[in-house]
């Protein structure tokens, strides 16, 4: 079976509402989003209207937008899972950061403007793979999808 245009871009729009729609179910379960998490949600959003928009208006390079939407986020994604795993460092507004040399005034200070939510702490994973892995994972996906779509002709 093969999707035509439309199908494909309900199905990736449909996709980044799913993987929003999750983010909420989370938060709502009581896994307060990290500042990077939030940083994965706007670009699923963008896809979102893109989608709905592409949808209204038939315009087949909209579809460009939307794999370029769901590569940020799939992107963003994968620097969230290197920071939950130590790979690489965070964002210092978002991660605990180094305290090597720090005098007790600056180690107080860094405790006092420490993010209530930090980056590089995983708050919830199922088989090793975390939330930041699945969103990277399922986000290229997303994006393979908004691609095929775009070379595919509108119907």
């Amino acid at each position: 079976m093969t999707l035509n245009w439309k199908q494909l871009v309900l199905v990736a729009t449909l996709g980044s509402v799913a993987l929003l729609g999750g983010a909420f179910v989370f938060q709502a379960l009581g896994y307060a989003p990290c500042k990077m998490c939030y940083w994965q949600r706007y670009p699923h959003a963008v896809a979102i209207l893109i989608g709905v928009v592409a949808l209204a208006l038939g315009r087949r390079w909209l579809a460009w937008l939307g794999a370029l939407a769901a590569l940020a986020t799939s992107g963003i994604g994968v620097f969230h899972s290197g920071v939950e795993r130590d790979l690489w460092e965070g964002p210092s507004s978002c991660t605990g950061g180094s305290t090597a040399g720090l005098s007790t005034d600056d180690l107080m200070d860094q405790i006092m403007s420490a993010p209530l939510v930090r980056c590089d702490e995983i708050p919830w994973e199922m088989f090793g793979v975390t939330m930041a892995n699945l969103n990277a994972l399922i986000s290229l996906a997303l994006a393979v999808i908004w691609v095929i779509a775009a070379r595919r002709a509108a119907s």
